[in-house]
């Protein structure tokens, strides 16, 4: 069975001048690497998709781990989902602070626990329980989220990965700090399966990024995957995923995976970093339309 990836690193509106599209390409490369790099030595689809959004969650360029938006309090709440698609295995963690790694604790939530989501203080006993170490929530605010803040830039963006492995097993992950200036206490899409994250392994996988309440309406990543399902190309399955967003007058942008490898993408945003390394070991990276 052939292996691929792709990552996103979040769609937005067109760069900012202290946005840097190299930084994001190559972020989005780096992570895409990380994660090929356990296909190609035959580990899982999750164990790869996990590595990548590590990788990204770790990377202050991404919304999401260190450098993420801010809420209208100036703090850090993070949110983020994995799911796997052999036994629809999923995890996910929301409204979460002084989590290094979200989404390390949202695939201990799908394997160490008997629920898919766990919220705030929950979520955080649940950590504290499997010895996930706690950081200060202020060392994951970076200065130049916090210069983005104080301006009032609420720029779209969260990250994600959707792969395939040589046992024919797809995986997908998502996380993110969510919207800049939401409410303390609101939960975007993604960690609701379904919404930002989903993975099967008789259609595909996909992960979202952009306005979480209308991706939420539409339950977008399992469209995509039902599109998958029924026999369309990824790219196309992309684009008419983005089509049944806008019916929301929803703004954002979905990566795919098919259970034969194929990837496809689709953004109706000015931007969406991205890279990827296919069936055939081409990689690849994008940023603009």
């Amino acid at each position: 069975m052939p292996i691929s990836i792709l990552v996103h690193g979040g769609a937005g509106d067109s760069a900012h001048p202290d946005d840097s599209p190299e930084d994001a390409t190559r972020g989005c490369l780096a992570a895409a690497r990380a994660g090929y790099d356990i296909l190609r030595r035959g580990g899982s689809a999750l164990d790869a998709v996990v590595a990548a959004a590590v990788v990204l969650e770790d990377d202050p360029t991404f919304n999401a781990g260190t450098g993420s938006a801010l809420n209208a309090d100036g703090e850090v709440e993070n949110d983020a989902s994995v799911m796997e698609g052999e036994r629809l295995g999923a995890g996910a963690v929301a409204n979460i602070r002084g989590i290094k790694n979200p989404i390390r604790l949202a695939r201990l939530v799908m394997e160490c626990s008997p629920h898919v989501l766990l919220a705030c203080e929950g979520a955080i006993r649940f950590a504290k329980a499997h010895d996930v170490a706690l950081v200060d929530p202020k060392s994951m605010v970076t200065p130049r989220v916090l210069q983005k803040w104080r301006s009032g830039n609420h720029e779209l963006g969260t990250i994600g990965a959707v792969t395939i492995d040589s046992h024919g097993n797809v995986a997908a992950a998502t996380s993110t700090g969510g919207t800049m200036g939401k409410m303390p206490g609101r939960v975007g899409d993604s960690p609701l399966i379904g919404s930002g994250t989903y993975a099967d392994n008789l259609a595909g996988a996909a992960s979202a990024t952009g306005t979480g309440e209308a991706i939420i309406k539409v339950v977008l990543t399992k469209f995509a995957v039902d599109c998958l399902r029924a026999g369309e190309d990824p790219t196309i399955a992309a684009q008419h995923s983005i089509q049944q967003l806008e019916r929301v007058r929803g703004r954002g942008g979905v990566i795919l995976v098919d259970r034969s490898g194929r990837l496809g993408f689709s953004f109706n945003t000015p931007r969406m970093a991205r890279a990827w390394i296919d069936s055939s070991g081409k990689e690849g990276t994008g940023f603009g339309k």
